[in-house]
């Protein structure tokens, strides 16, 4: 008799979708604790930044991995599965419902797929000639060196363009994902947007953003000794926010370019998310339909 796998849900979407509240609210339902999977939140002071929950958004539920680890250090898929892989257990464990929620697509994937991911060292020598490059020339040398990968990866983000080539160094290409058995039955909630409308929550949230203090945090974080280099590696509004804090741009473009970015990575992570045909679709209107089909998959 083949053993009963336990269960876990994930609720996903692109930025500004709403994600996090509705997994709150299922947390509340279904007795859920909330895995965070995004590459952004789980960096200690970048709370406006990443557009963090707050406590009192939390609504009494436990949230884990959020403020792992110090902005100037580089956390990568590898350390999120390994983590996500031990909370999920432990919250198994205690009769609760794991609620894995976020927008980064390859982190989701990494856990609910139990992905193997190679285990590359740095190679500090490469690093420090590849940083010398543009963002234009990394795209081009990876390219150049593995045409697949770079269909799939975000041309704008120097960070991961040179983890790849750094890869693609040592292995001769970045290789295809492959799987092991995933450890779990899981149910993949996905919020649908219009993408008007989601343009215009992303640019409403950004401007409050802003008036919560998204640019006096990030002096704050530069004033701890978070690189401007670093900040642009973190990428999104912190690209625009160093152009801003140089003096290069004024305040109104800060905002502007900001938005587009935030709009752009929702485009981005839209396309990878409808890559997976398993994940199940609804818009925010539809909770009690969201709460009717969690509730048959718990019990089921």
């Amino acid at each position: 008799m083949v053993e009963k796998k336990q269960k876990i849900l994930v609720v996903l979407g692109a930025t500004a979708s709403g994600k996090s509240d509705l997994a709150v609210d299922l947390a509340r339902k279904f007795n859920g604790e909330i895995i965070s999977a995004d590459s952004r939140q789980v960096y200690k002071g970048l709370d406006i930044g990443s557009g963090k929950i707050t406590e009192e958004e939390m609504k009494g539920i436990s949230h884990y991995l959020l403020d792992v680890i110090s902005p100037q250090k580089i956390f990568d898929v590898a350390q999120f599965k390994k983590l996500a892989d031990k909370y999920i257990e432990d919250i198994l464990k205690r009769g609760k419902v794991p609620i894995l929620c976020g927008g980064t697509g390859f982190y989701i994937q990494a856990v609910i797929d139990n992905v193997l991911l190679p285990e590359i060292k740095r190679d500090e020598k490469l690093r420090k000639s590849l940083e010398l490059l543009s963002v234009e020339e990394l795209f081009k040398k990876l390219k150049k060196m593995d045409s697949e990968r770079a269909k799939t990866i975000d041309p704008k983000n120097p960070h991961r363009l040179i983890r790849a080539i750094e890869i693609v160094s040592q292995l001769g290409k970045v290789p295809p994902i492959s799987s092991l058995d995933s450890k779990w039955d899981v149910l993949q909630i996905g919020i649908k947007t219009d993408k008007d409308v989601l343009n215009k929550r992303i640019e409403k949230r950004f401007y409050k953003r802003v008036k919560e203090g998204i640019i006096e945090e990030a002096k704050k974080l530069h004033q701890k000794g978070l690189s401007y280099k670093r900040m642009e590696e973190i990428g999104l509004a912190h690209k625009y926010i160093v152009l801003f804090l140089k003096e290069k741009i004024l305040k109104e473009e800060f905002i502007e370019g900001s938005i587009k970015e935030e709009q752009k990575y929702a485009k981005r992570q839209n396309t990878w998310f409808k890559r997976d045909k398993r994940i199940k679709w609804f818009g925010l209107e539809e909770k009690k339909k969201i709460d009717r089909f969690v509730g048959v998959f718990i019990k089921k």
